[in-house]
């Protein structure tokens, strides 16, 4: 049993910056990869970033410069630390954990860039 779970979204300014949290938990031993995926109002999931254990990472071109992804990995915890938001980046930001070949996904927090 697999549980994955985010944290941090809500409503920011343009401008502005968030900080998302994700943590596994359950049977996690094993554990590999994770990542963060996003999915505007009428598009499809994109990727955003994913890292190893190790820290290698791999990330959407056009994001790079502003989202940054990190991983603790004692705490089966990955973070997102988004800057400079414009509304284009309103969406619903998923996070998957990769155990035994297998993705586990959470459920989703919306994140809403408004004036």
């Amino acid at each position: 049993q697999v549980q994955v779970v985010e944290s941090g979204g809500g409503l920011v300014q343009p401008g502005g910056s968030l900080r998302l949290s994700c943590t596994a938990s359950g049977a996690t031993f094993n554990i590999g990869d994770m990542g963060w995926y996003r999915q505007a109002p009428g598009e499809q999931r994109e990727l955003i970033a994913e890292i190893a254990r190790n820290g290698n990472t791999i990330s959407a071109h056009a994001l790079e410069e502003r989202f940054t992804i990190s991983r603790d990995n004692a705490k089966n915890t990955i973070y997102l630390q988004m800057n400079s938001l414009t509304p284009e980046d309103t969406a619903v930001y998923s996070c998957v954990a990769v155990i035994n070949t297998r993705e586990y996904w959470g459920k989703g927090t919306l994140v809403t860039v408004s004036s």
